[in-house]
C-alpha cells in the first residue's frame, strides 16, 4: 500500500486511485482499502463510484458509521428517500430509536413510489414492535401487505402481532387469509401450531405436515396410542431432537406412567438445559401425583428461568407451607428475599435455616452481617462464634471477628438489647 499512500499524499490522486484498485482486486474486502477508494473519488469528483465503494464498505461491515455518514451527505441534495433511509439506519446504529423511526417515517414521505418505500416501511415497522408499539407495527405491515403481495413474511409477522394484541384468533384468519387468498402453502405447517395452541387440534392434524406435529395433534385429542406409534416409527430420526422428548413425555404423562415421563423431561433437559417448559412438565406431573410440595418448587424453578422473580417467590413460599425443614427450600427463599432488598424477612429465613441445619455456614454469616447491619454486635459476635467453632479457619470470621466483638464490648443499643430481650430479639 506504500506506493499508492505516496501517491495520495503527493497529491497524484488519479494515479493513487488506479493503485488502490489494484490492492482492491487482491483484497475485495479491505475496508480500509475501500474507504481510500470511496474518498478519492469524491475528490475526482466520481461520485457514483464514492458511493459504490461506501455501499460495499456496508456490506462488509454493516455498523460502520463513516460509511453511513458519507453516504447520508452524499445524498441530502439529491435523493432526500436514500438520505433519510440511511440516516435512519446510522441511528438505529447509535441506539437512538426514536430518531431512526423518525427517519424511516420521512423516507417513506419522500419516496417516489410505493415499490421504493417498501425497504423503509419494513424497517419502520419493526422499529415501531421493537419498541412496543404493536398496533402502529399491524398498520405498517398492512400498508406492505398492498404492495409486497407475494411476500409471506408480511403475514407471518402479522400473526404474530395479532396474537399479542388480539388473540390466536385473529392470528389464525391472517394466516388462512394469506394461505387461500395468495397461495401460501407453506403456512399450513405454521397454522397447524397455531390451531394446536388455539385448542383445535383436529384443524392441526388436516393441515400439519410434520410427524411431530401430527402426533401432538393426536395426544390433544385424547388419541394416545395412535399419537405414540407416529413417535415409534420416526424415533431414529427425531431421537436427538427436543420436541420427541417432550411429546414421549406427554403421552407418557397423560397415561399416568410418570417415571417414564421424567425420564423423557430429563432427555429433553440433556438438550436444552435452561429450557422453562422443563419445568413447567415437572410440575403438571407432580400436581397430577398430588405432591403439592414438589409442585410449585417446580413452578418456582420455571418462572426463576422466565425471569419472574416474585411470581418465583410466591410459589416457593406456597411449597414452604408444605414442608417447613426442606433445607434448599430455606436458602432458596432467603436469597431472593435478599436480592429483593428485603433484609430483615430474609434473616428470618436464615435464622431457620440455622436452626434446621445448625452447621450450616452461610446462614451463621449471613445472620452475622445482620446483626451488625442493625446495631447488634453482640448479636453477631454470637453467630461468629458458633462459625468459628464450625469452620476455625473461616475467612469472613478471621477478616471480621475483632472489629464487630470491640463493638460488643464497647457496649451500644445491640448490647442492651441483648440484656433485656436475649440473643433472637427483633427477629
Amino acid at each position: 500500500m506504500n506506493i499508492a499512500e505516496q501517491l495520495e499524499q503527493n497529491e497524484k490522486y488519479d494515479e493513487a486511485y488506479a493503485e488502490y484498485k489494484k490492492l482492491l482486486a487482491q483484497k475485495p474486502s479491505d475496508v480500509e482499502i475501500l474507504s481510500k477508494l470511496a474518498h478519492l473519488a469524491l475528490i475526482l469528483d466520481k461520485k457514483e463510484e464514492a458511493k459504490a465503494y461506501y455501499a460495499m464498505i456496508l456490506e462488509v461491515d454493516p455498523a460502520n458509521i463513516m460509511a453511513h455518514e458519507q453516504l447520508i451527505d452524499i445524498f441530502a441534495d439529491e435523493d432526500r428517500f436514500k438520505y433519510y433511509l440511511i440516516r435512519g439506519n446510522m441511528h438505529a446504529l447509535q441506539q437512538q430509536m426514536s430518531h431512526a423511526r423518525n427517519d424511516y417515517k420521512k423516507a417513506i414521505e419522500h419516496a417516489k413510489d410505493a415499490q421504493e418505500s417498501l425497504p423503509a416501511r419494513y424497517l419502520y415497522a419493526g422499529l415501531c414492535e421493537g419498541q412496543g408499539k404493536l398496533t402502529e407495527a399491524i398498520d405498517e405491515y398492512l400498508k406492505i401487505s398492498d404492495y409486497d403481495d407475494k411476500n409471506p413474511v408480511v403475514f407471518l409477522k402479522l400473526a404474530e402481532l395479532y396474537e399479542k394484541t388480539e388473540g390466536l384468533v385473529a392470528a389464525i384468519q391472517t394466516l388462512e387469509r394469506g394461505r387461500k387468498d395468495r397461495g401460501f402453502k407453506d403456512f399450513e405447517e405454521v397454522l397447524a401450531g397455531y390451531y394446536i395452541r388455539n385448542s383445535q387440534p383436529d384443524k392441526a392434524y388436516e393441515l400439519a405436515k410434520s410427524e411431530l406435529t401430527k402426533a401432538r395433534a393426536l395426544f390433544d385429542m385424547g388419541k394416545n396410542d395412535a399419537g405414540y406409534e407416529i413417535l415409534m416409527k420416526i424415533k431414529d430420526k427425531y431421537s436427538k431432537e427436543k420436541i420427541f422428548h417432550s411429546l414421549l413425555a406427554q403421552y407418557y404423562f397423560q397415561k399416568d406412567m410418570f417415571e417414564e415421563a421424567f425420564k423423557e423431561i430429563d432427555e429433553f433437559a440433556k438438550i436444552d438445559p435452561n429450557s422453562p417448559l422443563i419445568y413447567q412438565m415437572r410440575a403438571l406431573i407432580y400436581e397430577k401425583k398430588g405432591d403439592s410440595f414438589n409442585e410449585h418448587v417446580n413452578w418456582g424453578k420455571y418462572n426463576i428461568v422466565r425471569g419472574e422473580k416474585d411470581v418465583a417467590l410466591n410459589e416457593y413460599l406456597t411449597a414452604y407451607r408444605f414442608d417447613d425443614k426442606n433445607i434448599d427450600l430455606i436458602e432458596t427463599i432467603a436469597a431472593l428475599l435478599e436480592a429483593e432488598g428485603d433484609k430483615t424477612k430474609a434473616a428470618e429465613f436464615y435464622e431457620r435455616l440455622a436452626d434446621v441445619d445448625p452447621k450450616n455456614k452461610l446462614a451463621l454469616e449471613k445472620l452475622a452481617v445482620f446483626r451488625e447491619s442493625i446495631g447488634d454486635n453482640y448479636g453477631a459476635v454470637e453467630y461468629m462464634d458458633r462459625l468459628k467453632e464450625i469452620d476455625p479457619r473461616n475467612k469472613f470470621v478471621a477478616d471480621n471477628y475483632e472489629k464487630i466483638k470491640n463493638g460488643a464490648e464497647n457496649g451500644g443499643f445491640g448490647a442492651f438489647l441483648k440484656k433485656i430481650f436475649g440473643r433472637k430479639m427483633g427477629m
